[in-house]
């Protein structure tokens, strides 16, 4: 009996060194596009020798951050840049980058000798990308250089219990991850109304190091999330061609759909959901409701559900302010009792799906700060909680096979159980 118990636990952890194992190599590799090696970790650029006879790039390094209110060519002249200097310095960058686009807030890094001449700067242009400029002689000579993030695969899981950003924050993750996982099955679940406590999910994701500080979140890998007993997935795939990027199922059908399942985000409660008989708050009487209402504080923003046009931006009556924009295929939405508009938003103006166009209000006859949202579909109120959208862009099925392999490096990961994972994410 002893014997065939020890069988068992041998058994148990070889099967929990094959995951350990398998899990590791996952980590190891960054999901790579087809055709491609999963890129190193990348370490800091060398910097481009210097012209003969010009002093090294870096000697010093002195870092300000950019005032508002202040320009490149204030910051150049306390370092005794005459005015002649400074323009020839904007000239020689300016087919490289315009420094008259310099952001206030942003952190310039200059690089002295020990006579405190700039030899040269650096300035963040993007998220990924920043400006480096170096002298060479009199002259200057400007390039735009990926910034050396160090980037980690990372992946956590647990149980929401009804509350997707506590529960990852209480992994010590950011909330932006949990907006950022919510966006990705936004087209499927509505994050304000269909969590339920037992609830589960998993992300496998990118962090950005830089200099040994962790600086930000990269892409979503691939992400699962179980609802009301219907497990949702989703992965990222990069086209080798266009390397234009987005989220498909495991069918290579988009995450996207002709609509989101919400007007916000995150977070509001519904207080109000469609119905044929619903007794009016202030008129007292049963009547229809034609929308779902969101209780949510003066001034949350409301986002577009789809791409579309504005017809109507205004007050409307009982409906206070109001946008109504007109979407593909016959359909309307419908935004009411908000305290504004975004800026751009009028009849005839563009929006995009996520675009937010409006600002949570009590216009109109309201009882209280609250969204009135609704859809038309060829003039025919709809539910927007219940009604089923058509998916877009389905995966180019010339890449379809490619798509598979990365679809089956990521299922190793999501299919591990939890306490494999959360092992690995405690050693990560």
């Amino acid at each position: 009996m002893a014997e065939r118990i020890n069988k068992n636990k041998l058994l148990i952890v070889l099967f929990l060194l094959v995951l350990l194992v398998a899990a590791g190599v996952f980590f190891s590799l960054k999901l790579a596009g087809p055709g491609e090696m999963p890129p190193k970790a990348s370490a800091a650029p060398t910097p481009a020798p210097p012209a003969s006879g010009t002093p090294a790039l870096k000697a010093i390094e002195y870092r300000e951050t950019i005032r508002s209110g202040f320009s490149l060519a204030e910051i150049l002249a306390k370092h005794n840049f005459t005015p002649a200097q400074i323009h020839k310095l904007k000239e020689q960058v300016k087919p490289v980058y315009d420094l008259g686009k310099i952001k206030a807030g942003r952190e310039l890094r200059f690089f002295l000798t020990d006579a405190a001449e700039i030899t040269g700067f650096e300035y963040p242009i993007e998220e990924n990308k920043f400006l480096t400029v170096r002298r060479e002689g009199e002259n200057y000579a400007a390039s735009i250089r990926e910034i050396p993030y160090i980037i980690e695969t990372a992946i956590i899981c647990g149980l929401t219990q009804g509350n997707l950003t506590a529960a990852v924050t209480d992994l010590k993750e950011m909330e932006i991850l949990a907006y950022e996982f919510a966006d990705l099955f936004g087209w499927d679940v509505d994050f304000n109304a269909d969590q339920r406590p037992e609830d589960s999910f998993r992300v496998v994701f990118e962090k950005r190091y830089l200099e040994g500080k962790f600086t930000g979140y990269g892409s979503i890998l691939a992400a699962e999330f179980a609802n009301q007993g219907k497990t949702f997935r989703a992965f990222l795939f990069t086209y080798p061609d266009t390397k234009a990027a987005g989220y498909y199922d495991e069918e290579g059908k988009s995450m996207k759909k002709e609509f989101l399942k919400s007007p916000f985000s995150f977070s509001p409660r519904i207080t109000s959901r469609f119905s044929m008989r619903r007794l009016h708050p202030i008129e007292r009487i049963i009547r229809p409701h034609f929308g779902v209402d969101y209780g949510t504080p003066v001034g949350t923003p409301v986002q577009a559900t789809a791409d579309g046009t504005v017809t109507f931006a205004g007050w409307n009556g009982a409906s206070g302010r109001m946008i109504t924009v007109r979407h593909r295929n016959g359909y309307e939405t419908l935004y009411l009792h908000l305290s504004g508009f975004a800026s751009g938003i009028r009849n005839g103006a563009r929006v995009s799906s996520g675009q937010v166009i409006g600002y949570v209000g009590s216009t109109g006859e309201s009882n209280g700060p609250h969204l009135d949202y609704r859809i038309r579909l060829n003039g025919s109120y709809i539910n927007p909680l219940n009604y089923k959208f058509n998916p877009v862009e389905p995966l180019r099925k010339e890449f379809l096979e490619d798509y598979r392999k990365v679809v089956s490096r990521c299922r190793m990961a999501l299919n591990a159980p939890f306490e494999i994972l959360n092992y690995l994410s405690f050693f990560h």
